[in-house]
């Protein structure tokens, strides 16, 4: 395992390579397709301190808030990535963001923009919510709450030791390319017999 702790350069997440399992502590971002598109249509300046050197994590959270305001995480298991594909790229080059957490890989574009601006996507395991929920120490703060929704308003959140896999690295190696590729062999090696 390899420790990662946030924020973080860009220099470190080059030295990942696909496959290298991670540990990640510190402080990063949720954001969802309604975030995604409010970041692709009005680019907000308050986001940049949020996310500069940092990750973002697909993530629609199941959250409880205590009774004295504060927020802690119940549930908080990885979402689809793919449909982030058309702006993911350009908000990590635009934010200095250093990595994606998500689930189910991202596209060419994606991983054209992980060589560019220094990045990698990381794998979260879905069907864990509960136990990633664990790894989430602190709800920093919640932005667009009120507009967004919970799961898809971004929680600035401080994780330790949160468990991912490096599946798509700045290096252009993508684990779900290979698998894919792999499976059709062995799918047409099958229908061949």
């Amino acid at each position: 395992m390899i420790n990662l702790q946030l924020p973080i350069s860009e220099a470190a997440i080059r030295e990942l390579k696909m496959g290298d399992e991670v540990l990640i502590s510190g402080l990063m971002v949720t954001a969802r397709d309604a975030a995604h598109k409010y970041i692709h249509e009005n680019w907000p300046d308050w986001l940049k301190p949020v996310m500069e050197d940092s990750m973002i994590y697909h993530c629609g959270p199941v959250v409880k808030q205590h009774e004295d305001g504060s927020w802690s995480f119940v549930a908080a298991g990885p979402t689809t990535s793919i449909r982030e594909e058309p702006y993911e790229a350009a908000v990590m080059e635009y934010y200095k963001v250093r990595a994606v957490i998500g689930k189910g890989g991202m596209g060419a574009k994606t991983l054209e923009g992980l060589a560019k601006s220094g990045g990698v996507y990381l794998h979260a395991i879905g069907g864990l919510a509960a136990s990633l929920a664990k790894s989430v120490v602190k709800v920093h703060d919640v932005y667009m709450l009120d507009e967004l929704g919970v799961p898809e308003a971004f929680w600035h959140i401080e994780v330790k030791d949160f468990p991912a896999v490096v599946t798509m690295d700045s290096h252009g190696g993508s684990l779900h390319k290979a698998i894919k590729a792999k499976s059709d062999e062995v799918a047409k090696k099958l229908i061949s017999e």
